[in-house]
């Protein structure tokens, strides 16, 4: 199993708090915003006498709820459609074992959310990433290059979207250019999309379940954890109209039992959360991205694409290797006793080989964090590169 990219740096972090430093960690995606009132008060309400277990799909009337929540975004969902798992990792790990068998390959745009290299081990199967540029933003690779990497061994393409780590949200007329291939192909199109609702600047996200002719194709994998900032909730859903895929997908919920309780609970209280809420969020998140990147850009010799979703963004530094410059900043280099906590993004990229001289940080903190993070990444990359002049 590969170590995450993003947690592995915790022990110089801890070692630096320990001695006094305040460590800005701009490093996860563990936003600062507080959880929907409507998903506290369900647990407040709670009353049962029994912790008992759910269905093994999940409580039906949550299922039932997040199919409204589809169906209103568009996608005509029944309950059947849905099921409910621990956390969007479960959904993606379900979903693998369901739709491939060991020796199978998935076409994955890179970089991508680190854990897929580790569920897709775990599955026995081989991921064929396909770069993309930075300088594009992190656009869909060139359908050519899909076309390429299709062999006998392909069942899937995965895409994350909006991204992370890149921020990248993949326009209609691209999803369509996905469908094709798929299509093409009769391959299955899995979708991360639990940032749907983080876009910017006036766009909007197309889920692939929006998508005519792609009904028994598409597969999306989806979580409450960024939506309504409930990331210790752990729950996910594996949302299709395959229903020979969910049947599977089943299977392996049956393997498990069923999805935590309470957070089933707080998750159905979240469901009911007003529109005004990501009205708030959103308008906070474009001001916080503005703040992160336009500093970022500022900076000699960085660079950093305008994300146009999620809360992440990735930048390319002047130097050759940002995992030694990250543990660097963790261990020697302060400012006003404080130092930053990013993620090195080769850890990103299927390889380990691209992506050194850059980084991926999370805009999850208020604007006085981001603006001090900007000032100590500046600081200590002049001193960095000072020391290895």
């Amino acid at each position: 199993m590969p170590e995450s990219p993003i947690r592995k740096l915790v022990p110089y972090a801890e070692a630096a708090i320990q001695s006094g430093v305040e460590v800005i960690h701009l490093n996860i995606g563990q936003p600062d915003i507080p959880t929907p009132d409507e998903a506290m008060n369900a647990l407040k309400q709670y009353d049962e006498k029994v912790l008992s277990y759910s269905h093994s799909a999940g409580f039906e009337s949550l299922r039932a709820g997040f199919a409204r929540y589809y169906t209103n975004l568009g996608m005509s969902i029944e309950t059947k459609n849905v099921i409910v798992t621990t956390g969007g990792s479960e959904a993606i790990q379900f979903v693998l074992g369901s739709i491939m068998d060991a020796g199978d390959e998935i076409i994955i745009p890179e970089p991508f959310y680190a854990n897929y290299n580790g569920f897709a081990i775990q599955s026995g199967v081989k991921v064929v990433a396909l770069p993309s540029s930075i300088e594009s933003g992190f656009a869909l690779p060139p359908l050519s290059d899909f076309e390429k990497a299709i062999g006998p061994k392909t069942k899937a393409i995965m895409i994350c979207n909006p991204g992370n780590p890149t921020g990248y949200l993949y326009s209609k007329a691209e999803l369509e250019k996905l469908k094709e291939i798929v299509l093409k192909h009769d391959l299955f199109l899995l979708a991360d999309e639990v940032y749907r609702e983080f876009a910017y600047d006036g766009l909007k996200h197309t889920s692939i379940l929006s998508l005519d002719g792609l009904e028994q194709n598409a597969i999306v994998l989806d979580s409450v954890s960024k939506r309504y900032s409930m990331c210790g909730a752990r729950i996910g859903t594996i949302v299709s109209k395959n229903q020979a895929v969910m049947s599977i997908a089943l299977k392996f919920a049956q393997a498990r039992l069923s999805p935590p309780t309470l957070a089933q609970v707080a998750s159905l209280g979240a469901l009911s959360t007003p529109d005004s809420y990501f009205e708030k969020v959103n308008a906070e998140y474009t001001h916080r991205r503005n703040t992160l990147v336009n500093g970022l850009n500022k900076i000699e010799g960085v660079f950093c694409p305008m994300p146009k979703g999620a809360f992440y963004c990735v930048a390319r530094l002047p130097v050759s290797d940002t995992e030694a410059f990250a543990k660097w900043m963790l261990q020697e280099f302060r400012l006003d006793g404080r130092t930053l906590m990013f993620a090195p993004n080769a850890g990103f990229y299927s390889s380990n080989v691209l992506g050194k001289d850059e980084i991926r940080l999370a805009y999850v903190l208020k604007e006085e964090k981001l603006l001090l993070a900007v000032e100590i990444l500046e600081k200590g990359l002049r001193a960095y590169q000072a020391l290895n002049a």
